[in-house]
């Protein structure tokens, strides 16, 4: 044994990943500590300097006035504060306070979503353990964590966070629970003997414990190998600390909706003052209607619809179970084509329990109640007695996880526990450890009879059998036969346990292993799963019908993620799974081609987890990825929207989410990508309307003088239409229903355009459409000599955006298939606008602000029915669509690459290796 006290600290360790294939001996040396004294305090305190604390690093959080800025800084929201300026020059202060109002209320709203997401590095700082016991200076103490240094000797109980990276060099029966860093669902055997160089995975690293697990049960000794940020939780906090959220596509688009309406907005005003200054009107007029048509051109109500919208639709999907932590995750969640689900606690509950028993040539899913014959009998009163979890009275089980689940399959069977243990008390036990891989206990049985009963891995109990126990009595084993069946049982996924048990006369002199558990009789197969969730078999193929690819990542065995795979109906017949290790033997051109069939990776990194949500970011797919553990968090972050669970999930995975289940129920994310999927519509169909009415005062504006017609508006008209007209109706919109068949078609693509599947288009012609029955009505009240021609021009205007609101309500169905009431909101705010535009005609208070005059009823029905011709041209293009005369353009092929001109190995190369 290495020298029992500290040594020179010259060799002090580096941050390394092989202290798994070292034997206790070399770990001891290599670290300069001795496993009874372990450190002194003044090497401590050296190492302390040397390594710094053994916490997790926070990153420097942005200032709260940085994140305000930030809400600012978008294209569109500058422009809208320019817009503000120009009205506030045209004279008009209220339009320049309305707008400013719209800007900070949305810079408000976006400022307390960002806060809440500075907090993920508190929360994960939060797992570490506050106190350790460590032995210094020959005697056993308890410090903070914090204080620990590499080379401490750490003491672990049942119950006990783990405080830093340790090589376990004394285990008994040490179990601890990792499912937040691996995905294992099973609490880990912790072994003391060296392991294989080349064993990658941590979860394979049976003889390490890692910072922020628990020790769910046993007792043991471990050496800090690392600490703070050079522990694997430290890692993943580096990760996470290191990623950026991406823009989500709602961000992009309106970005970039933003930058071409600066274009056009430049563009067109100075061609309206130019034409206007040639044909002689008066230059300060021409000015200030350049300058209204610029605050028309931009719609300052887009930021307000939008957050409204979103908001809106966050507090449907509370109701629904789904917490949203970043309001444009909402709009991301309908454009999602990839779901990279974690297993354990996502698509499963993260529990085990009793799936199947072969039990005397018979595989079944039960246990028969109340039987009272063998080997169904004493089977079953193995599960109660051979087992340390305990049921109350509430019917709950307590204990290891496994043993719970026993417990309670024998519960359903009509096995009382207690009643069990008062009848056959345990008189003995050789206790469960990893090197023995079985457990056995001996009770006390009729007439001074004792039973004995061991359970544990097949290849461990079976060759210590001699019978088989059937319905008939004792029969001949055949090892082979029994081996091949807990075998097939192990392909289906499950943890395969053998039950056996030997009666003996009387106590036996020794209760040693080597006396008791001998000449035993098998019992049969017990197999054991963490059960899929309820429904969300349902929600995979809803996925699928959705055009939304589902993958299961974990860090479980590749035989478990195949059976939940196969019962969640994730793999097809050419369907791939790939573990951690091939992932990290593939290049990137090779994974690139294959990942299209891969449905499943097992036993993978958190580092894997990230190249595989940036590779299919890279070929163009937008990416969710749900989790539960602090193993997720990085890729929960990197994604386009992270959703965690509410329930069992970890702080850590659910502050660095965009989206929380409260049920943690996988079935959620369908009704979520619906609502995503409805608010994208509707933020869409705001756009057109506005698109389009903004056109049509373009259009009036710019042909009138062509046409030789007076400035058709003055400055108050098109703000008044821009300010009212559109934004009333354009709100309501955001209540619109989901269309008939919102989840039986593909998802967006990602990069896609406000403008794509004719909206552009359909700006363009309905805006000429409305600009010309508005300049047809100019010229005809011209020609007629009425004094108020500019009110009729200004009502017909206002009345044809209003009709045109109520036409595109749906792309393909008729409004009079809808009905008018589907939408009441929209129905009020439209009443509304026209009572409203009635008072700037009909009050005389008004018409000094407006310009305007009252119109006479054969005038108010003449301008009701010129501005219906645009209602009726666009009921007619709906119906050429239904017919399919009018077909959307294809959507972008899958596999596509975000950016032009790359591929997705070089966009991945590109963001640095991180396998």
């Amino acid at each position: 044994m290495a020298s029992e006290a500290a040594t020179d600290t010259s060799s002090a360790p580096t941050p390394e990943r092989s202290w798994h294939a070292a034997d206790v001996e070399g770990v001891v040396r290599r670290l300069g500590t001795g496993l009874t004294s372990g450190l002194t305090d003044l090497e401590a305190g050296r190492r302390r300097a040397a390594h710094g604390p053994n916490v997790i690093t926070e990153a420097r959080p942005r200032g709260a006035w940085r994140m305000l800025l930030d809400q600012v800084a978008d294209v569109t929201v500058l422009l809208l504060l320019g817009a503000a300026l120009v009205a506030g020059f045209t004279g008009e202060p209220q339009d320049t306070a309305a707008i400013a109002a719209i800007v900070l209320v949305n810079a408000a709203l976006g400022f307390v979503q960002e806060h809440r997401a500075e907090r993920a590095m508190t929360a994960l700082r939060a797992l570490a353990a506050p106190h350790a016991r460590v032995r210094r200076g020959g005697r056993l103490r308890t410090v903070p964590a914090a204080d620990l240094v590499p080379g401490d000797v750490v003491v672990l109980e049942a119950g006990d966070a783990v405080p830093a990276d340790v090589r376990v060099v004394e285990a008994a029966d040490l179990r601890t629970n990792e499912a937040s860093l691996t995905g294992e669902s099973e609490p880990v055997p912790k072994v003391t003997h060296p392991l294989d160089a080349a064993t990658s995975s941590l979860g394979d690293r049976r003889n390490l414990a890692y910072k922020g697990t628990l020790v769910a049960c046993g007792r043991g000794l471990g050496v800090v190998v690392a600490t703070g940020m050079a522990t694997e939780l430290g890692r993943i906090a580096a990760l996470l600390g290191e990623e950026r959220a991406p823009k989500t596509p709602l961000q992009r688009r309106l970005a970039a909706l933003g930058h071409r309406l600066a274009l056009a907005v430049m563009a067109l005003c100075a061609v309206i003052f130019v034409v206007g200054l040639v044909r002689g009107e008066a230059p300060l007029l021409m000015f200030m209607t350049a300058l209204s048509l610029a605050v028309a051109a931009i719609p300052e109500a887009l930021p307000a619809v939008v957050t409204v919208a979103l908001a809106l639709g966050a507090r449907r999907m509370v109701r629904r179970h789904a917490l949203i932590r970043r309001l444009p995750a909402v709009e991301t969640l309908g454009s999602v084509t990839y779901v990279c689900a974690d297993k354990t606690g996502t698509l499963t509950e993260n529990r085990m329990q009793v799936a199947a028993f072969d039990v005397d040539g018979r595989r079944v899913a039960e246990a028969p109640r109340d039987a009272a014959a063998d080997p169904w009998a004493t089977l079953l009163a193995a599960l109660a007695l051979d087992n340390d979890a305990v049921m109350h009275e509430s019917h709950a089980a307590e204990g290891e996880p496994t043993e719970v689940a026993l417990l309670l399959a024998a519960h359903r069977a009509g096995v009382v526990k207690a009643a069990l243990e008062a009848a056959m008390p345990r008189l003995a036990e050789v206790p469960f450890s990893p090197e023995r891989a079985r457990m056995t206990t001996v009770h006390a049985d009729r007439a001074g009879a004792v039973l004995v009963l061991t359970k544990g891995a097949p290849e461990r109990v079976l060759p210590l059998c001699a019978t088989r126990l059937t319905a008939a009595g004792p029969a001949a084993l055949d090892l082979d036969a029994a081996l091949d069946a807990a075998a097939r049982m192990a392909a289906d996924g499950l943890r395969v346990l053998a039950f056996a048990s030997r009666r003996l006369p009387a106590a036996p002199a020794d209760f040693g292993a080597d006396s008791v558990e001998r000449e035993l009789a098998l019992l049969g197969f017990v197999g054991l799963l963490d059960p899929p969730r309820p429904g969300a078999r349902d929600a995979v193929a809803l996925c699928r019908s959705a055009g939304i690819r589902v993958v299961m990542i974990t860090g479980d065995h590749p035989a478990t993620a195949r059976a939940v795979a196969g019962r969640l109906g994730l793999l097809a017949a050419d369907d791939r799974i790939v573990t951690g290790s091939e992932l990290a033997r593939l290049s990137l051109p090779e994974l690139a081609t294959q990942v299209p069939r891969i449905r499943v990776f097992a036993r993978v990194a958190p580092e894997q987890k990230l190249t595989i949500v940036r590779l299919l970011q890279a070929r163009g797919e937008l990416v969710a990825m749900t989790g539960d553990g602090v193993n997720d968090a990085p890729a929960l972050q990197c994604a386009d929207i992270g959703v965690a669970m509410g329930r069992t999930g970890t702080d850590v995975a659910r502050e660095a989410a965009d989206m929380v289940l409260l049920d943690d129920d996988f079935t959620t994310i369908v009704s979520a990508v619906r609502e995503g999927r409805r608010i994208y519509d509707n933020i869409r169909k705001f756009v057109r309307y506005v698109l389009t009415g903004n056109s049509a005062e373009l259009w009036t504006l710019l042909l009138a003088p062509l046409v030789l017609l007076p400035v058709p508006l003055l400055p108050i008209h098109i703000l008044w239409i821009n300010l009212v007209t559109d934004g009333l109706p354009g709100l309501a919109l955001a209540l619109e229903p989901a269309e008939t068949g919102v989840m039986r078609r593909p998802p967006r693509a990602p990069a896609e355009s406000f403008f794509a599947h004719g909206l552009w288009q359909h700006a363009v012609w309905v805006g000429l459409l409305m600009g010309g029955v508005t300049l047809a009505t100019q010229a005809w009240a011209l020609h007629a000599e009425s004094a108020h021609w500019q009110s009729m021009t200004f009502t017909v205007l206002t009345f044809a955006q209003l009709g045109h609101v109520l036409a595109i309500r749906s792309e393909r169905d008729s409004l009079f298939t809808q009905g008018l009431a589907s939408n009441a909101p929209l129905l009020g705010a439209v009443t509304l606008t026209m009572l409203l535009h009635g008072a700037t005609l009909y009050v005389p208070a008004l018409n000094g602000v407006f310009k305007t005059a009252p119109l006479s009823p054969p005038e108010v029905l003449g301008c009701l029915a010129t501005a219906a011709i645009p209602f009726a041209a666009v009921e007619i293009e709906k119906w050429l669509r239904r017919r399919g005369a009018l077909a959307r353009p294809p959507r972008r092929p899958r596999g596509a690459p975000r950016q032009p001109g790359g591929d997705a190995a070089s966009s991945v190369a590109a963001a640095g290796p991180l396998c």
